[in-house]
């Protein structure tokens, strides 16, 4: 089992931040990647809500934590004993480059979004929730994160709620200047298959992607 750094205070008071701003947040249009095809189950609005901090905490420390976050680390930690097949399945799926591909770019958007959030200095809930250690609880709290109305999962609309969509969108930005639009394209692609396989795994999936 991979063992899991704990999140320092540094971090706290970074994500934290993002409790200041979101009341002010509001639908702001369609997620960016709703209409490529297979990036998501259902064309969504963004989400407009507080974004759900004690969740994103999860995240981030069960890829090892703020300091040396690693997205295969955490694939690892939200796929349990299927990983290897879930990661062969993906490869076979989309390509092993694209695979590749897709977890730079994850560890991108994590050092981004807190490297982002760092500049707001906020207190943050003390705990993560669920336990980074329990892959299967994380799994299914993220599924749950981006699902839709319809009960169909939405990637982006799981972004907006860890992070809020303005932070979203400039991640989104960002990605696009370093790697291309495509591998952002990319990354969003292969994390809502991904995810949804997750939600299927653990039975919490409620509707099949189209």
């Amino acid at each position: 089992m991979v063992r899991i750094s704990k999140l320092t205070v540094s971090l706290g008071t970074a994500l934290a931040a993002l409790a200041l701003v979101a009341p002010a947040f509001g639908a702001t249009g369609h997620a960016r990647f709703s209409d490529v095809p297979a990036a998501s189950a259902a064309h969504a609005d963004s989400y407009a809500g507080a974004p759900d901090l004690a969740l994103t905490l999860s995240l981030v420390e069960a890829g090892n934590g703020p300091k040396s976050f690693q997205s295969s680390t955490l694939v690892g930690v939200l796929g349990g004993a299927s990983t290897h097949a879930e990661v062969a399945k993906l490869s076979k799926q989309f390509g092993s480059s694209n695979v590749q591909s897709f977890l730079t770019v994850f560890n991108y958007a994590v050092d981004d979004s807190l490297k982002i959030v760092t500049e707001k200095k906020v207190a943050l809930p003390a705990a993560a929730e669920p336990a980074p250690t329990d892959g299967k609880a994380l799994a299914v709290a993220l599924y749950k994160g981006g699902e839709l109305a319809n009960g169909h999962f939405n990637v982006e609309y799981l972004f907006d709620r860890l992070l809020t969509h303005p932070i979203h969108v400039q991640v989104m930005d960002d990605i696009d200047a370093k790697y291309g639009t495509k591998a952002d394209a990319n990354f969003h692609i292969v994390l809502q298959q991904a995810m949804v396989d997750l939600g299927a795994l653990y039975g919490s999936s409620t509707a099949a992607a189209k």
